[in-house]
């Protein structure tokens, strides 16, 4: 139930994690470790939360010069997390040093996406702040194009732009979209955002929802509500 989607424990340790994810007795859901949570368990939280059966997506946004992030991969490639990530504005070059890094000695390797451009991020923002004058779409688009070229298995984009995606990238590649709210809750700071029924109907191939899981009175129920809604 629910292999698509993901919750973001964005917690500030592990004992919080493990209490929420208790909750579910049911069923193991796919969840997603941040760097706050990583930072403060270290690979450790990643193997339990492998050993208790959850799948697990690794979120640390790698973006580093090309040889740093091949070894870096390397490592983390050992933890057996299911997906793992880097920033595609790290160029072609260091994305193709990364899936180097992180292939095993058996050929064997977990899921490597990039994060095209981050759903907090407005165009105005991207604009003015980080000088890009295109428009956000024919950005993530370029984005996701060189993280195909490059050998990667698919993107992290807004839900808006899942569709563009699979245009401009192939039916199998990948769209791992956050920014997904109910439609009677709130924003928070995501400003890109979209529910999870119109994100399935976007093209979104997996959804990566955090507070309106995390933060709802009764998270069982409101990740069923999720998942129900994306697969209706």
């Amino acid at each position: 139930m629910g292999k698509d989607v993901i919750i973001a424990c964005d917690f500030a340790d592990g004992k919080t994690c493990l209490e929420f994810l208790s909750q579910f007795t049911e069923e193991k859901p796919f969840v997603k470790i941040g760097m706050e949570l990583y930072y403060a368990e270290g690979p450790s939280i990643v193997r339990e939360l492998k050993a208790r059966g959850h799948q697990v997506f690794l979120d640390l946004k790698l973006h580093d010069i090309p040889n740093t992030v091949k070894k870096s991969m390397a490592v983390l490639s050992g933890l057996g997390a299911d997906i793992i990530n880097l920033h595609a504005a790290g160029t072609r070059a260091m994305m193709e040093a990364a899936l180097e890094g992180l292939t095993r000695p058996d050929g064997t390797r977990p899921l490597l996406i990039a994060v095209t451009q981050l759903t907090s991020t407005s165009e105005e923002r991207m604009r003015e702040e980080l000088l890009i004058d295109r428009p956000m779409d024919k950005v993530v688009l370029s984005y996701a194009q060189n993280a195909k070229a490059a050998g990667l298995d698919g993107v992290v984009c807004a839900p808006r732009e899942a569709g563009k995606v699979h245009m401009a990238c192939g039916a199998d590649f990948l769209t791992v979209t956050p920014g997904i709210r109910f439609a009677d809750g709130d924003k928070g700071d995501q400003v890109r955002v979209m529910t999870p029924a119109d994100a399935k109907i976007a093209g979104s191939d997996y959804i990566v929802v955090g507070r309106p899981i995390t933060e709802a009175l009764d998270p069982v129920i409101a990740y069923q509500r999720c998942v129900a809604e994306f697969v209706d």
